[in-house]
């Protein structure tokens, strides 16, 4: 039983860990990538999704279109394929944000929360990427191109697929369930970081 404890802990808190740190500019580079058609916007994930929440996203730059993410088979090769939205914001702003992931152990909730930008500063990205299940909240676009071809956005999109951009994008309340984000700088101004366990946890998701 510890055997099995220690293992799916390790596994579970090793991509708790691994989806929660804030991205560094290394992580640039896959975008860099992306946009220059050297690598796929195949992406390969946890398969674990987590929630992002805001009071008011404000985005210049935003590109939208079709996307999958595979999460990595037990023998190392592709399992799982997920089809996802893929959102490029080239600089955001995020008031209020917050971002939870639940690492259930065995027997035992776990619940782990980011929260930042709850002041006058919100958090800031850069060239930010994300890769999401669903997306709720209230939108408002300037100067909105509807039904593009996806390439025109991005090389490594499939050719022919539906694609939108606009120079500016603000969303309200917004309610995000994603599985994967890169950005090449992440500032979390006041950063708050917690691990709830047990009855803690509860309720303590984002959303």
């Amino acid at each position: 039983m510890q055997d099995r404890f220690d293992n799916q802990g390790r596994t579970r808190w090793w991509r708790f860990a691994a989806m929660m740190v804030p991205a560094t500019a290394a992580t640039g580079a896959i975008l860099f990538g992306m946009s220059t058609g050297a690598i796929a916007s195949d992406i390969t994930v946890s398969g674990q999704t987590f929630k992002i929440g805001a009071d008011r996203l404000e985005g210049d730059g935003f590109k939208q279109y079709g996307g999958i993410v595979r999460e990595k088979g037990k023998d190392g090769k592709s399992g799982q394929v997920h089809p996802v939205a893929l959102s490029e914001i080239s600089s955001a702003k995020l008031y209020s944000l917050c971002q939870s992931v639940r690492a259930d152990l065995p027997g035992l909730p776990v619940v782990l929360t980011i929260n930042a930008g709850e002041g006058k500063e919100p958090a800031r990205a850069k060239d930010l990427l994300i890769a999401m299940d669903s997306l709720n909240g209230n939108a408002t676009f300037t100067n909105i191109r509807i039904g593009r071809d996806a390439t025109d956005l991005n090389p490594t999109a499939q050719a022919g697929s539906f694609g939108q951009n606009s120079d500016h994008v603000t969303i309200t309340n917004l309610q995000q369930v994603s599985r994967y984000t890169t950005a090449a700088t992440f500032n979390l101004v006041g950063l708050k970081l917690k691990v709830n366990v047990g009855e803690d946890a509860k309720g303590k998701e984002c959303f």
